[in-house]
């Protein structure tokens, strides 16, 4: 099954977590849980208490905007 490249940058519009590896995923299912797994190990391993203002935005290997997830949304 061919993949992808999505690179997963979080970012509350002033401090920016940058994904320069990416990963690649073989469907639109998968990025969208990786998503959700990026922020939710942010959330876990970081010493900051409100994530409110925080998202996830997924870009593909041309840079172009695919998704943007808020860390409230995310299912934990």
């Amino acid at each position: 099954m061919p993949t992808r490249l999505y690179r997963f940058h979080c970012t509350n519009g002033y401090e920016l977590v940058a994904d320069l590896r990416g990963k690649r995923l073989p469907t639109m299912a998968l990025m969208r849980l990786h998503a959700e797994r990026v922020a939710f190990e942010l959330m876990q391993g970081g010493e900051r208490l409100d994530w409110s203002a925080w998202q996830v935005d997924v870009y593909d290997a041309k840079g172009r905007p695919v998704m943007t997830k808020p860390f409230m949304d995310i299912r934990r």
